[in-house]
């Protein structure tokens, strides 16, 4: 019996000693730590230690995108853009929704990236990009954003041309695709500056046309720089400028057309000399010419003209003339006033009687291929921004807005339209 009581109590102590390590070993397992731990005796696998060592696998690269992740309303210009600080760029994508790339371009330091391009409007983009430290640890970034759309965007459409050469009377003239509410901020989006030094003046028309001039005609062989840095302004209550550009162009001779309606008589002056007198017929009685100073705004070598479009209808409804082949048209008015060649009129009319609905008329030939008739010798010497100025009429100043005709207003006046 003897034997058998030391038997249990071997194996009561053995059960005992074999719960203690086990519970050792749970302890370990579940709190990675353990009382030696605390006591600072530990074996290296502390919650400090392991801290530690992860934040030593941690890139410290910082990727920033731009916009910012669900960004909507987005630049097409300017917003797009991959930066780092800590790091150099490894690999940017850009892809539209539906996997189109987006090319872009890598700086020479490697720490910053942008499109190459233009983006489209009411598109949405996708950005991925990695970036390596110097200790070669990777770091990634993604993002996404819309751009803003045609609804919440405007546009506007300008004259002249980039690189064109135009008159000394051409003014910028610039058309909002949508109702501006804030004119201030969308003038100080616009510079215009001419090389010869002159002071270059905006005046809003209306809600979408705003128009620059300087106090007198530009100075001959200048050249005047429009810049639009109308990228995410606020034209009006959610409606944003898209337009980031710069456009120059060439003021040529100083060529000015004086049309006295009373003589019939057109003197061309080029730096202020005659250099060429021309009969004329300008408009009857009953359809006097307007008075004033016109800018040459289109040339056409043939063009229909048809009375109904400008308010000159008969009994039928249908215009009082239809003339389908007019030579040598240069429009003067938005409303249809034209300096344009004449073959159906008499030859006699031209000097001596003003027989035309508005317009000038100079003798022509029909075909406008007659290069020595009067009109094709104006129609060859004339550019676009050429002014003409017409007198003695007996019809009133044609209004500034009604074509490039803001020289019609004195400077006080011009000025008084600027909103800054």
């Amino acid at each position: 019996m003897e034997k058998r009581v030391m038997t249990d109590s071997k194996r009561r102590k053995r059960l005992v000693a074999a719960s203690a390590l086990l519970g050792g070993v749970l302890v370990l397992t579940a709190c990675s730590g353990g009382a030696a731990d605390a006591s600072g005796s530990g074996d290296g696998t502390s919650q400090a230690k392991v801290d530690e060592a992860a934040a030593k696998k941690t890139s410290v690269a910082q990727i920033k995108i731009t916009p910012a992740d669900g960004s909507s309303n987005a630049s097409i210009n300017n917003s797009a853009a991959v930066t780092v600080t800590k790091g150099t760029l490894t690999e940017v994508t850009m892809t539209t929704s539906d996997g189109k790339a987006v090319e872009g371009q890598l700086s020479a330091d490697k720490t910053s990236w942008k499109p190459s391009g233009q983006l489209e409007r009411s598109t949405t983009y996708k950005v991925a990009a990695a970036a390596k430290d110097s200790e070669g640890r990777e770091a990634h970034e993604n993002a996404s954003f819309t751009t803003v759309s045609p609804a919440n965007s405007f546009i506007g459409n300008f004259t002249p041309d980039d690189g064109s050469t135009v008159g000394v009377g051409m003014p910028v003239s610039i058309n909002f695709n949508k109702a501006i509410t804030d004119k201030a901020a969308v003038q100080k989006g616009i510079t215009v500056t001419s090389s010869a030094g002159q002071e270059v003046v905006g005046h809003w028309f209306n809600a979408n046309r705003l128009d620059f001039r300087p106090e007198d005609y530009w100075k001959e062989d200048s050249t005047v720089t429009l810049k639009l840095a109308l990228d995410g302004v606020e034209g009006a209550s959610g409606v944003y400028g898209v337009q980031q550009k710069t456009v120059t162009f060439h003021i040529g001779r100083n060529q000015v057309t004086y049309v006295d309606a009373q003589t019939k008589q057109m003197k061309v002056t080029q730096d202020g000399k005659t250099v060429k007198t021309i009969p004329i017929s300008a408009g009857s009685p009953e359809n006097k010419t307007y008075q004033g100073q016109m800018v040459i705004s289109e040339k056409f070598k043939e063009t229909r003209m048809n009375g109904a479009t400008v308010g000159f209808t008969d009994d039928d409804g249908k215009g009082e003339y239809d003339i389908k082949d007019v030579p040598h048209a240069m429009r003067l008015t938005n409303s249809g006033t034209f300096v344009h060649g004449n073959y159906w009129g008499a030859k006699s009319v031209f000097g001596n009687v003003n027989t035309s609905h508005g317009c000038v008329g100079l003798s022509d030939t029909k075909g406008a291929n007659d290069a020595s008739t009067p009109a094709a010798w104006f129609f060859d010497n004339s550019i676009v921004g050429d002014v003409v100025v017409v007198s003695n009429t007996g019809d009133k100043t044609v209004a500034p807005d009604n074509g490039l005709n803001g020289w019609n207003m004195d400077w006080a006046q011009w000025k008084a339209g600027s909103a800054v």
